[in-house]
C-alpha cells in the first residue's frame, strides 16, 4: 500500500516540476514498500540512494527556474533545500553505518517533508513562475 498518494492539490501547475514531484512520491513509496517487505539492506540502500540523488536533481532544477526568472523568495527556498539535503544525507549515512534502521518514523518524516514542501514552499513559487511563462 502506498505511503503517499499523488493528489491534484500537489500540482504546482508546472508540468516538469509536477512530474518530478510524482517521481519523488513514487520513490518514497518504493522505499516504504521495500522496508515493509523486509528487503535486504542492500536493496533498501539502493532505493534510498536513488531517492537522495533524484531529490538533488529536482532541487537543482527548481533552483535553476527560480534564478532564471528572478524569483524573490529564491534565497529562502534554496536554504530549505540545503537543510533537507543535509538531513537526508545524514539519514543515509547513519543507515549505511548501521546506526539506524529505516522505520515508520523515517518514512513518516519523508512523507511529511514532501507533503509540507510541495503544499507550502513550492506553492509559493508556482504563481510567480507561471506569470513568467513557465508551464
Amino acid at each position: 500500500m502506498a505511503l503517499l498518494a499523488w493528489k491534484e492539490e500537489y500540482s504546482v501547475k508546472i508540468r516538469e516540476i509536477d512530474e518530478q514531484h510524482k517521481k519523488l512520491v513514487a520513490l518514497i513509496n518504493e522505499l516504504n514498500d521495500a522496508m515493509s517487505q523486509g528487503q535486504a539492506k542492500a536493496a533498501l540502500e539502493n532505493i534510498l540512494g536513488r531517492l537522495v540523488s533524484y531529490a538533488a536533481t529536482h532541487f537543482a532544477n527548481e533552483e535553476r527556474l527560480m534564478q532564471t526568472h528572478g524569483y524573490p523568495g529564491f534565497p529562502e527556498h534554496k536554504e530549505k533545500h540545503e537543510k533537507m539535503t543535509a538531513k537526508v544525507l545524514s539519514l543515509q549515512q547513519e543507515y549505511r553505518q548501521g546506526k539506524m534502521s529505516l522505520s515508520i518514523d523515517v518514512m513518516s518524516f519523508l512523507k511529511n517533508w514532501l507533503d509540507k514542501h510541495i503544499l507550502g514552499t513550492d506553492m509559493a513559487y508556482s504563481g510567480f513562475l507561471i506569470s513568467k511563462g513557465v508551464k
